[in-house]
């Protein structure tokens, strides 16, 4: 079976898509796993790790005001930076991550509160774009890379979702199903 990233970049390839990538708790780690996976290139643009607070507002055009009533780990926050990866990188989807991964919390949000969001084309996403909350148990790095599977999870989730019929009869026919 193919990694959720191999599957992430053979949909966007067979698409012809672009992806772009704003992270946060991950700190380069979604983009590592989607350049680990053959054919990267096709289809993966770049990514940015906005770390501190400010870089959000001042890379990714999250808003300021929202930030500062709200810190970075919140739900407009992980949307605005999925949105706002996927302009500044010119990308045809963008993904991103917000959270505490410990081992303090932050901005009066307890370890493994997570945000993970899409931002891809307005007609296939209902209003452009979809945040999942999660509440991750575990340690730092178990933290980190359960948000990595999470926010490609959410991706595969809608470029699955959003295949034509006949894009799925060809992808069955080349892996030789019926």
């Amino acid at each position: 079976m193919n990694s959720p990233a191999t599957e992430v970049v053979r949909l966007l390839t067979v698409k012809g898509e672009t992806l772009a990538v704003a992270e946060s708790l991950t700190g380069g780690l979604v983009a590592a796993e989607i350049t680990a996976a053959p054919g990267a290139s096709q289809a993966f643009r770049g990514s940015v790790t906005a770390y501190a607070t400010e870089l959000k507002h001042e890379l990714l055009g999250v808003d300021a005001d929202l930030l500062a009533a709200h810190g970075a780990v919140d739900p407009q926050v992980a949307a605005q930076m999925a949105a706002g990866v996927r302009k500044a990188l010119g990308a045809d989807w963008g993904i991103a991550t917000t959270g505490v991964a410990g081992p303090d919390e932050q901005d009066g949000k307890p370890v493994g509160t997570v945000y993970v969001a899409v931002d891809g084309p307005a007609s296939e996403l209902s209003d452009g774009g979809k945040v999942a909350s999660l509440r991750l148990n575990g340690d730092r790095a178990e933290i980190r890379m359960e948000s990595v599977r999470s926010v490609l999870a959410l991706l595969l989730q809608e470029l699955a979702g959003e295949q034509t019929g006949n894009e799925r009869a060809q992808d069955t026919e080349r892996n030789g199903g019926f």
